[in-house]
């Protein structure tokens, strides 16, 4: 079986100029011309998205993107199955995930991940693949539990950990209540690396940028601050 992975950046790749992150994906593909989708469901599918094209130019990959709400790819288990790499987007976690249960799409990754396809992402892009996350997709300016996650990765993520003063002191309290499983936070420019659901390595691509793990311990929430390696 070829290994799983998932990078789960809290805040970068393309979308911030910030090709590490997105370098340090493709290197984990081993293709010579990586076959790469980017899905753009989170922030509605934005015509912005075609700078992916751009990001990841057709010199050097077979770049696609996959679109939902003007839908053109009938077959979703054979198109997202013959790509090296998935990439996700930022924006709505909670109605990215709906639309995506409403064509299928989260049977269809999964069925790719199981064989081997690289999933990654950023902000909701990488809480969707935990069981739990915390998301601002109710209110902008709060960081709310969802505990609504396609389960790829047991546990929970936080994107954004250092940038938006909301998720912290949320994280805290959600994990020492229960509210929200024991897991991982990341500030933006970092990212932790998940191989067959457990932490492989903690990444960064700007220096100062962190990755923790927390955890409830006697009524609080410990952070474990991650050793983070530098990408070039």
């Amino acid at each position: 079986m070829e290994p799983r992975h998932v990078v789960a950046m809290g805040g970068g790749g393309w979308t911030m100029d910030d090709p590490g992150l997105d370098r340090f994906v493709v290197s984990l593909t081993g293709a010579r011309r990586p076959r790469i989708c980017f899905v753009p469901t989170a922030s509605g599918d934005h015509p912005a998205s075609e700078g992916f094209h751009d990001a990841f130019p057709a010199s050097g990959f077979d770049a696609s993107i996959l679109w939902l709400f003007d839908r053109t790819v009938a077959d979703l288990g054979s198109f997202l199955g013959e790509q090296d790499i998935v990439y996700v987007g930022g924006g709505n976690t909670v109605s990215m995930l709906a639309v995506w249960r409403a064509h299928g799409v989260d049977r269809a990754l999964r069925d790719a991940y199981d064989r081997g396809v690289v999933m990654a992402g950023m902000s909701a892009g990488a809480n969707c693949w935990f069981e739990a996350s915390t998301t601002d997709a109710y209110q902008l300016g709060r960081a709310d539990p969802l505990i609504d996650g396609l389960g790829f990765v047991p546990g929970s993520f936080t994107p954004h950990y250092g940038s938006e003063p909301a998720r912290r002191p949320a994280v805290l309290e959600l994990v020492a209540s229960g509210a929200l499983p024991a897991g991982f936070a990341c500030d933006d420019y970092a990212a932790v690396h998940i191989a067959d659901g457990g932490l492989r390595e903690a990444v960064a691509s700007r220096p100062g940028a962190r990755a923790f793990r927390v955890e409830p311990e006697d009524g609080r929430t410990r952070e474990e601050p991650l050793t983070v390696r530098p990408l070039a």
